[in-house]
């Protein structure tokens, strides 16, 4: 359940320092090169890419809380989980004006609005208790330009709606809706199958001050990014088609290191996924749904 640019944005995201980030102020006022010209394409492609990761050769990094509900069609959201949700993006400017990405992430379930990872989970709408699913997920492959954002090894694609500077703030805001068949049928596993087809809904924002959005001689906006989600039951939560699906709403922002993630998020994927802090030896690609199902024997 994350965002575009990853696989649940699948684009690159990030947390509540959020406000810390924005406040980093990457170079003197006056010796910025501003360059405003949105009209102009080569511009829009480099102040896409400054926001949502970085025009220039070199490694981003983005940290999200996702609060994750689960909503059955009737009724109200119903608290779940939240997920600390950590993506790195490799970016490198190309020949042709776009600039590409190679994004991967890694997602731990804590307890909701905390960073206490959960071992178990107790299903409110089934009463059963399930051993939780952290997860791997890409390489992904991202590319964007002017007008829009391409991705290869994801399941979402998102298409950019309109860019646009606000109150001193440049927004990017992104739309992604897919349905594809689910690997977790209902035939092979009924008790882990939300049904033959995996729908998810992802809408994203990413805003940066336009100062920094439009400086010339930055590669990477500090930038604070946001998306929700809205997505079919993944296979351990063992749903077995019941109807409903999880909405879920993510904060964060881009961190110039490692080393700002916030403490306790970080002993979480340190004690559930800590290959990710491995990543520059990432070699297999992993996709969240197919990694879990080869560790189960149907039916789940």
């Amino acid at each position: 359940m994350p965002n575009p640019i990853s696989r649940r944005t699948v684009i690159a995201g990030t947390p509540a320092l959020a406000g810390a980030a924005l406040l980093a102020a990457p170079a003197a006022a006056g010796t910025r090169r501003l360059n405003r010209d949105l009209a102009d394409p080569a511009n829009r492609a480099r102040v896409r890419a400054r926001i949502i990761g970085s025009c220039h050769a070199e490694t981003t990094f983005a940290f999200f809380r996702l609060n994750i509900y689960g909503f059955t069609g009737d009724g109200n959201l119903i608290p779940f989980f939240t997920l600390n949700n950590l993506q790195i993006g490799q970016w490198s400017p190309l020949p042709d004006g776009t600039y590409a990405n190679r994004t991967l992430e890694s997602g731990v379930y804590c307890r909701f609005d905390t960073d206490e990872p959960l071992d178990t989970w107790d299903n409110p709408l089934t009463g059963e208790r399930r051993k939780v699913w952290h997860f791997r997920g890409g390489p992904f492959s991202v590319t964007i330009g002017p007008d829009g954002v391409v991705t290869r090894g994801a399941d979402l694609a998102p298409k950019t709606l309109r860019m646009e500077e606000l109150g001193g703030m440049v927004f990017v805001p992104t739309a992604a809706s897919a349905a594809f068949p689910n690997p977790a049928n209902p035939e092979t596993w009924p008790k882990l199958s939300s049904g033959r087809t995996i729908f998810w809904e992802s809408h994203a924002t990413y805003a940066a001050k336009a100062e920094d959005a439009f400086n010339e001689d930055l590669g990477s906006a500090p930038a604070f990014l946001q998306f929700q989600n809205l997505a079919s039951w993944q296979p351990w939560m063992a749903m077995a088609g019941r109807p409903g699906r999880t909405w879920g709403k993510a904060h964060g922002a881009k961190l110039a290191t490692l080393d700002q993630l916030p403490a306790a998020a970080r002993k979480s994927f340190e004690a559930k996924t800590p290959d990710i802090f491995e990543w520059r030896n990432w070699s297999k690609p992993h996709n969240d749904i197919m990694d879990y199902l080869a560790t189960q024997t149907p039916p789940g």
